[in-house]
């Protein structure tokens, strides 16, 4: 299965898996609490500002990719929370999803910068392990990982997951959604001023 997401749903299913995996004690995650995750300053690339209505389509376009998220329900619990599927819809184990998610999180990376930023998710006895668990995400049958060809000065390889068009994405726009909400209501409200007969206002 290939697929490549939004850098949205990116962010919003990367910051599930990372609490999922190490702060489990706060997960499912409510929409408000991914909002927070997702706009964090530190070990987040490019710092983003997401609104609800952002993260809110970035659940239900990642529900639409063979129900990567889903809401559940929680005993006693005011507000649905949400989970990922990662691991039974991208085939992957413990350690392959830890890579991935700081992928997801924060870009192309060398296996020494990935060894270092998922010991809080799972445990690596050092860089070759990680180069190991890297190239098997490289040579699946359908891709997770690539990768890049070394830039000038450079001496590591550094990696990137193909589950991002990383090459072609637009930049985020974090109020996207909500501007697309406010011209729909401007135009639902001209209708209904046309049937009315009400002139419109003039400009202020």
């Amino acid at each position: 299965m290939s697929m490549v997401l939004s850098a949205e749903e990116a962010r919003v299913l990367g910051c599930l898996i990372e609490k999922q995996m190490t702060t489990p004690e706060y997960y499912p995650m409510t929409v408000n609490a991914l909002v927070d995750a997702c706009n964090q300053k530190t070990n987040r690339e490019p710092v983003v500002h997401y609104d609800e209505a952002t993260v809110e389509q970035a659940l239900r376009d990642l529900n639409e990719r063979d129900g990567l998220a889903k809401f559940t329900r929680t005993a006693g619990a005011r507000s649905l929370k949400y989970v990922h599927k990662a691991p039974d819809v991208l085939q992957v184990d413990d350690q392959q999803l830890a890579l991935l998610a700081v992928l997801l999180l924060r870009g192309p990376q060398t296996p020494g910068e990935l060894r270092s930023r998922t010991d809080r998710y799972v445990e690596f006895g050092d860089v070759a392990q990680v180069e190991e668990v890297l190239e098997g995400l490289v040579d699946r049958e359908v891709p997770l990982v690539a990768r890049l060809e070394r830039g000038p000065g450079r001496r590591e390889d550094r990696f990137r997951t193909l589950l991002i068009d990383q090459g072609h994405s637009p930049p985020a726009r974090p109020h996207q959604q909500t501007e697309e909400r406010l011209a729909r209501l401007e135009a639902r409200i001209a209708l209904i001023e046309e049937a009315l007969g009400l002139e419109p206002p003039g400009p202020v």
